[in-house]
């Protein structure tokens, strides 16, 4: 309510359905089964990359630092591998290695090309493709935070650092609307 009285409400885009996969820990995992109750926050990269993926894992990161000391059982955070061809458990598990102690509150994901790829654009209206380049893969710098509804509530450019202050407030909203109101 604002201080008018007036009820306000943020974007909430279509309830999303089901990954199956499996994570660099070699567990085979569903973000809706096995996170259920937890906000996800979930984007798109390859191990192989040496562009923005680094950059995306980068803000990914930072996200996960700020959230996993606070709301760790809350929160998850899911890289979700464009080029499963490629990118197996131990390629997974190596690339996340650089990023986090924390594997179960970052999760890196493999699975099905086909399911990743319709999860991508069907679930999330993102788009994957291969690029021309052999071996590179074309995907969103977007980051989609999704409630524990599976409610898709926003997309941020995993490269701006204003966008990912916005998702950490973002975050934080989302936490405070779950907590019972006094």
């Amino acid at each position: 309510m604002d201080a008018k009285g007036k009820e306000i409400s943020d974007t909430i885009f279509h309830q999303v359905n089901d990954l199956e996969g499996w994570n660099q820990l070699g567990e085979q995992v569903s973000l809706n089964q096995d996170l259920k109750g937890k906000v996800l926050v979930v984007d798109f990269i390859f191990t192989t990359c040496r562009s923005t993926c680094p950059m995306l894992s980068a803000s990914m990161q930072m996200l996960q630092k700020s959230y996993t000391k606070k709301l760790p059982e809350w929160v998850q955070f899911v890289s979700i591998s464009v080029d499963p061809d490629r990118d197996s458990i131990p390629a997974l598990r190596a690339y996340a290695n650089q990023y986090t102690k924390e594997h179960n509150t970052w999760w890196f994901m493999t699975g099905e090309r086909e399911a990743i790829f319709n999860y991508a654009k069907n679930e999330l209206g993102l788009i994957l493709s291969e690029a021309d380049e052999p071996g590179a893969m074309m995907h969103s710098n977007k980051l989609v935070l999704i409630d524990s509804s599976r409610y898709i509530r926003g997309y941020y450019d995993g490269l701006d650092t204003l966008a990912m202050r916005q998702l950490a407030d973002d975050i934080a909203i989302l936490y405070l609307e779950k907590k019972p109101k006094h």
